[in-house]
């Protein structure tokens, strides 16, 4: 798709990046490129900002934006300027998105719960134990022995047992409800019935031992999770004890993919300049990883009337477009944005790839965020708004004060990482033996390299040097570590710089 002219500061910070891939290029035999802040090139000449005007009664949301980015550039389709969001800045507005933390409560029965997040604190609604119980098989035993022992025993689910006087003792099974004035447990392997019936000890018998007190784990009334927390299995586990038959979780946000570009095929071999569609294969199981019910993938083409008409009649809580993002004659997205009066909040993001994309709240409670349609770019998209938004619809959404996304945690790259000039860049990497290992194919346009991926590395402006710790994305099916080691197998890169993308950032 053709854009419009570039302006001298984006020719500028193009110049710039040729320069950074021909430095690669010919490092290709030696030790890679070194980090650096900036090429050494003359400085370059960017445009003073445009003062954001105050929106006047019935102005159209996207005449007015705050000024939240590096560089303005024009946007497209209504002759605004678009503002480029820092990385981090764009991660957190995807959090300060939603007004509430996480979407309406709903009340479902245990075995439906699984994966969703506590929408209330999960208070304990019985003493657990709720009665003193056998911790071991043996014998309860009151006062001191040896004991005579009783005929019946005393089985788990069974009534209460006759008080035990002292010189007593009833066989009883673990789990089993502990006879009144009965004093301790003697585990079975610790005792013994001598020739005249009575029961002796082995061991030193200490009042208490082997009895589980009411209420050693919680009290009725304590909170035993927060509210925010995941349903797992072991939280069902918990819950049930507890004496919970129905949970009070959030609702999974209900999110559609709307798939544009009429050079995509949904099926067979790319031909006579059409290839095939990755993302709609890709993007409903990774939002549906991240929380949402994804309730469809629609293919439009490059048609701005059904674009529009899907957006309007979407019901979704998250619309999730692909392509269309940028400045070309089809791509659409923009301007039906303005028709619908939107509210932008983020245009533009200074990452590679993917600094096309955008956030956008189509009215209270509806958001759409706009993919490019490069596919490495798209999961950037998809990990840098989509991800932040999600968790918070979900009631997880991890941050400090102010909205900022906290890391979930860093790991050492194993080797020098070229970094953009200017932006924030998401590199594939794989977890080897503690250190975050880049991954080749990490152009734009590319998968191979996020397929043998377990996450991807957060590189600064300018590189990181080799041992520099690193913000580690996490992909939401891999467990950091659990594959590090076995996938990636071949597309090890063994020197920053080489091989794969041949693109650069874009």
């Amino acid at each position: 798709m053709s854009g419009h002219p570039a302006p001298d500061a984006e020719l500028d910070e193009a110049l710039a990046l040729v320069n950074e891939c021909r430095d690669s290029h010919s490092h290709s035999h030696g030790h890679g490129p070194v980090p650096r802040t900036a090429p050494p090139a003359a400085p370059t000449r960017r445009p003073t900002p445009t003062p954001t005007p105050t929106p006047q009664p019935g102005q159209h949301a996207l005449a007015a934006r705050p000024a939240t980015g590096r560089s303005p550039r024009p946007s497209p389709g209504e002759g605004g300027h678009r503002e480029i969001t820092p990385w981090p800045a764009a991660r957190a507005r995807a959090v300060q998105a939603v007004p509430r933390s996480g979407g309406a409560p709903v009340s479902v029965p245990l075995d439906q719960a699984l994966g969703l997040t506590l929408a209330a604190p999960l208070t304990a609604l019985t003493d657990l134990p709720s009665f003193d119980t056998s911790a071991m098989d043996g014998w309860a035993v009151a006062g001191p022995g040896p004991w005579a022992v009783r005929a019946e025993g005393v089985l788990a689910g069974h009534g209460l047992a006759v008080a035990l006087a002292d010189g007593e003792a009833v066989g009883i099974a673990t789990g089993a409800r502990i006879p009144r004035d009965a004093t301790a447990v003697l585990r079975a392997e610790h005792g013994r019935i001598d020739d005249k019936g009575r029961l002796l000890a082995l061991r030193e018998v200490v009042p208490g031992q082997d009895i589980r007190p009411r209420g050693q784990e919680c009290r009725s009334g304590d909170h035993l999770l927060p509210a925010g927390s995941l349903v797992t299995p072991a939280v069902l586990g918990l819950a049930a004890a507890a004496g919970y038959d129905m949970l009070s979780v959030v609702r999974r946000p209900r999110a559609e993919v709307l798939v544009l570009g009429d050079e995509l095929l949904a099926e067979g071999q790319p031909r006579e300049g059409l290839i095939r569609d990755a993302l709609g294969p890709m993007l409903p199981p990774w939002l549906r990883a991240l929380g949402a019910e994804v309730t469809s993938v629609r293919r439009l083409g490059d048609d701005a009337e059904a674009l529009h008409q899907a957006l309007t009649s979407s019901t979704a809580d998250l619309i999730v477009t692909t392509g269309g993002t940028a400045s070309g004659p089809v791509d659409h997205v923009h301007p039906t944005l303005h028709r619908l009066g939107a509210e932008l909040l983020v245009d533009g993001v200074a990452v590679r790839p993917g600094h096309p994309m955008l956030l956008a709240r189509l009215r209270p409670g509806r958001y759409l965020v706009g993919l490019p349609g490069n596919p490495l770019a798209a999961v950037s998209g998809l990990l840098t708004l989509a991800e932040p938004l999600l968790r918070t619809l979900i009631g997880r959404a991890a941050g400090s004060g102010g909205g900022a996304v906290e890391a979930a945690y860093t790991a050492p790259v194993r080797d020098d990482v070229q970094g953009h000039p200017h932006d924030t860049r998401l590199v594939p990497v794989t977890l080897r033996a503690e250190h975050a290992v880049p991954l080749r194919f990490n152009g734009p346009a590319m998968l191979r390299g996020i397929a043998a991926a377990d996450g991807l590395a957060v590189v600064p402006p300018g590189g990181a040097r080799k041992g520099q710790e690193l913000e580690i994305l996490d992909l939401p099916w891999v467990v950091p570590g659990d594959l590090g080691g076995a996938v990636g197998a071949g597309l090890e890169q063994d020197r920053p710089g080489q091989g794969g993308s041949g693109e650069c950032f874009t």
